[in-house]
């Protein structure tokens, strides 16, 4: 921090003197009386109102942390997002969220169409741009500070909520617009490092897709291997068993989802397993382990971050038969586009649209080709050359978010001040 003298005392903390602190709903545009508003009451939106085209209705599936989410789409007519005009957002506005999680997460409306319709639990904010910086408004929304002081005005037992009256008296830090201008532009720079990294991953998970569609179907060979690939039955490699625990939290509570094994306390940011998990199965490294009801959807997966791991007494577990199969090879390809096909139809949905029942003798019993186990292993080299180069993009990735964290920080409290011209 520079000199004790040239900051003061607040309710937000230590700031520079020159600093102001002010309520957010000031950064409105006081042009637009809608400029600080909240979405429409869920019975003037209902799901009646959707049609397939007309103007995009933003769901809180679409209000990223800092980013807007593209994923998800619905629509009303021109007539209904007319008549809710108090609820229209445009292009370059922000979009907070009133519901966690994260609560009062905010993102900037890209410019895909003219106009969109909130849904009932977004706020739109336009800001004065002639005295407040938009970006720097939008980086202080997101900003931990912010965020842990909309926590504390937040309700709900099962998910946190805040209202628009009571987020529109939130505090925010000032700096003079100059200086607000140009810690927002020092923060773009860290946007857009985490955007092209963020693409150049997306570039490389493609780019092994299409290597595991090829080399895993056998369309392309590597040189030196021109062996007709064998006929077996998934059961000649896959050996169900069950190893059960003795004792309580014994190891590592694990999850399996789409993306892989992971701690179960990672996946739901706490432990929701029963509170005496003896009984689970065990898990060692190089078991395979899915549920039966997921499967259809990809999620399986083979142990190799952990030693040992339990997981929930659902899952189904099975050993491997490594002298049929290579680690590396078997995992890619029990994951490849062909394999989620035999799951599909080897699973009946169920009472759930998610969740179905699994045909294990079925699945057991199909018949699948591959390679002699040379040509396994050069596969699988090959494809774990990918995932390493994937993940240490992935690291990078996680390291310059948090330095950025770390920087809002510092420049949003002004422990660090940055020169303008």
């Amino acid at each position: 921090m520079n000199n004790k003298n040239e900051y003061r005392e607040t309710k937000l903390g230590v700031i520079p003197k020159d600093w102001d602190v002010i309520e957010i709903e000031k950064t409105r545009d006081p042009k637009d009386r809608y400029s600080f508003t909240g979405g429409p009451f869920g019975s003037d939106l209902k799901s009646e109102h959707y049609a397939e085209e007309g103007v995009r209705v933003l769901q809180l599936q679409n209000i990223g942390d800092g980013v807007f989410l593209d994923d998800y789409r619905i629509y009303t007519s021109e007539s209904k997002a007319d008549e809710l005009i108090s609820c229209n957002i445009y292009p370059g506005e922000i979009i907070i969220s009133k519901m966690a999680e994260p609560l009062a997460r905010a993102c900037i409306i890209p410019d895909f169409d003219n106009r969109y319709l909130m849904c009932s639990d977004g706020i739109r904010l336009k800001v004065d741009v002639t005295k407040y910086d938009r970006n720097y408004i939008f980086y202080t929304i997101n900003s931990s500070n912010f965020r842990n002081n909309a926590i504390k005005h937040g309700n709900g037992t099962t998910r946190l909520r805040i209202g628009l009256s009571e987020l529109k008296n939130l505090q925010i830090p000032l700096p003079p617009l100059p200086e607000q201008q140009k810690i927002a532009e020092i923060l773009s720079t860290w946007d857009i490092q985490i955007e092209n990294l963020e693409n150049l991953i997306s570039k490389k998970i493609e780019t092994k897709k299409g290597l595991m569609q090829n080399l895993l179907t056998g369309k392309v060979r590597f040189p030196g291997f021109e062996d007709e690939w064998k006929e077996v039955k998934l059961g000649d490699i896959l050996n169900e068993f069950s190893e059960k625990t003795h004792e309580n939290n014994q190891h590592m509570i694990l999850s399996v989802t789409k993306t892989g094994i992971i701690p179960q306390s990672e996946q739901f940011n706490k432990q929701v397993a029963s509170s005496d998990n003896a009984g689970y199965k065990i898990l060692r490294y190089g078991n395979l382990v899915f549920s039966s009801m997921n499967l259809w959807m990809g999620s399986l997966d083979i142990l190799r971050t952990y030693e040992i791991g339990i997981v929930s007494p659902a899952y189904k577990t099975f050993k491997i038969n490594y002298s049929l199969v290579d680690i590396d090879f078997i995992q890619d390809f029990l994951k490849s586009k062909h394999m989620i096909w035999i799951y599909n139809i080897n699973s009946e949905q169920g009472a759930s649209i998610v969740r179905r029942n699994l045909d294990l003798d079925g699945l057991l019993s199909t018949k699948i080709m591959l390679p002699e186990l040379r040509e396994q292993q050069k596969i699988g080299k090959m494809l774990s050359t990918q995932d390493k180069e994937i993940d240490l993009l992935k690291q990078k990735l996680e390291l310059v978010k948090t330095q950025k964290k770390g920087l809002m920080q510092n420049l949003l409290t002004g422990k660090i001040r940055v020169k303008t011209s």
